[in-house]
């Protein structure tokens, strides 16, 4: 695509007669990069069947593809972001339908990392900023494959060779794929043991207490999945059991903190019998394990070194759009024949799906359809997820009463969407005048027709409008900022002066 074929079929397009019209009906979905294309069709009782979009631009309807992940579509994903920070910051403060009274129950912001399968190259900071060596050793011992164990460069945050093993013979790549594909599965188990360990505290004391939590996936460097879970704690109100109230002052946060490093250390289990490993892996959280508690201050930190809310939900949210990026993987579904190409390359990616696809691979001497249906329901999703190293989890979760829903916010965007009045009419809906038959009596069959812009031209011009769109409204969000911080400071004048 040249920059004279993209003017030439943008200058086309804003020369058509009806291309306000086409700008106001592609704007729900300018920003996405491959907006779906549908076609509706009206059929009424009387048989009659009408296409309704035959009269709408382009003859279709754009909407957005909702995609969460940068990588893939980054304004869809910007959305995604917002709605789950908006979420998991609708916990912390209150809002949307939770009492603003959760600031005041213990919050803990835990970060679970994976184990080591192997030594690897890494980048650590000293308190004073200063980049540490990676693996400095007196007397560097040498691996069974003849390496060096040790590494003294001290490497550059966008260096390649960050999260590489320093022995790739030596790398546990098997492991890896079955820690990532039962990670969720761990994480289940461990709510289930410190869920144990809070009830049996709050017994002991005569009251009740209820954990709640949000928490997203993130994958390092090496190409395993750690979590970052946001965890707050609930007192139960006995005439009401719905209502949320702080919790008893003798559940102190010193208490819930060891509570929850102890489920995270002793929480443990053996995964099904596999061809490869017959007893199963044992599988537990890695030695890193991070507890901090959540305070409500105005700055990133408070006094305490405590994380704050704004800055825990802007971080979870950032996380919740990322996948295997990070770990030096664009995720595309594998299939045989690019699994044999992974298979004949060399590299630390290559090693892990290659890992995910031959673990998954049913054994040949499973033959009956209970032995297929079994490890196709079990170990065979293991290359169905092979292209996201394994982890075939959600990346954004949380408990039923930790706050409001992706869909509600999504059902209050939409309503009001439609509540704000149309640049243009449809003309392409049938008004009660046109509808035959009973109007009551209609069906509407939405039919793909296909993904992407027609053109790169009608590309560039949604996005461009739709950046414009959003500089309106963030430069129309500061003023008003501006507006209110100005009369606070006028009012503040006053009442000192009086």
């Amino acid at each position: 695509m040249t920059t004279t074929q993209l003017v030439r079929e943008a200058t086309a397009r804003a020369a058509q007669h009806g291309y306000s019209w086409w700008l106001s009906h592609v704007m729900p979905a300018a920003a996405c990069s491959r907006p779906v294309r549908l076609r509706v069709e009206a059929t009424w009782d009387d048989g009659t069947t009408e296409r309704v979009t035959d009269d709408m631009p382009d003859g279709v309807l754009y909407v957005a593809c909702k995609n969460r992940r940068a990588s893939v579509c980054p304004a869809c994903a910007e959305t995604y972001r917002a709605d789950t920070y908006q979420l998991v910051k609708a916990g912390l403060v209150g809002g949307k339908g939770v009492p603003t009274t959760v600031t005041d129950h213990p919050c803990f912001f835990v970060t679970l990392t994976a184990p080591a399968f192997g030594p690897v190259h890494t980048r650590v900071a000293g308190a004073n900023g200063q980049v540490r060596p990676c693996r400095p050793r007196r007397f560097a011992l040498l691996c069974p494959h003849g390496r060096s164990t040790e590494c003294r460069v001290r490497h550059a945050e966008d260096d390649s060779c960050v999260g590489e093993p320093i022995c790739r013979d030596c790398y546990d790549y098997d492991t890896q794929a079955v820690w990532n594909f039962h990670a969720g599965e761990l994480w289940r188990r461990t709510t289930i043991t410190l869920n144990r360990y809070i009830r049996a505290a709050a017994k002991d004391r005569g009251v009740k207490v209820r954990l709640s939590f949000a928490k997203v996936a993130e994958y390092q460097r090496r190409g395993t999945v750690h979590f970052h879970a946001l965890i707050r704690f609930d007192g139960l109100n006995p005439d009401d059991p719905d209502t949320i109230v702080a919790p008893d002052a003798s559940i102190t946060p010193e208490l819930l903190s060891s509570l929850i490093d102890t489920a995270a250390t002793v929480t443990r289990f053996t995964t099904a019998s596999h061809p490869r490993h017959r007893t199963g892996w044992t599988l537990a959280w890695g030695k890193q394990t991070d507890i901090r508690r959540v305070r409500l201050a105005a700055g990133d930190h408070d006094d305490h070194g405590a994380l704050t809310t704004a800055a825990v939900a802007a971080y979870l949210a950032k996380y919740a759009t990322k996948a295997t990026e990070a770990a030096g993987h664009v995720s595309r579904k594998l299939t045989q024949q690019t699994a044999n190409i992974y298979a004949d390359q060399d590299t630390h990616q290559a090693r892990q799906l290659t890992a995910c696809w031959s673990l998954g691979q049913r054994p040949w001497y499973y033959t009956s359809t209970t032995q297929r249906e079994a490890w196709d329901e079990g170990w065979g999703k293991l290359q169905k997820w092979a292209h996201m190293l394994g982890f075939g989890g959600h990346f954004s979760t949380k408990s039923r009463r930790y706050s409001t829903t992706l869909t509600a916010l999504r059902a209050v965007r939409r309503a009001f969407r439609l509540g704000e009045a149309a640049d243009h009419p449809d003309p392409g809906m049938p008004s009660d005048a046109d509808a035959p038959g009973d109007e009551s009596a209609v069906t509407l069959n939405w039919l793909f027709d296909g993904v992407g812009w027609l053109t790169i031209g009608d590309a560039a011009l949604a996005n461009t409008a739709a950046a414009k769109a959003r500089e309106r409204r963030l430069t129309a969000r500061e003023e008003v900022e501006h507006a209110i911080g100005h009369l606070g400071g006028e009012r503040t004048e006053n009442l000192c002066g009086s």
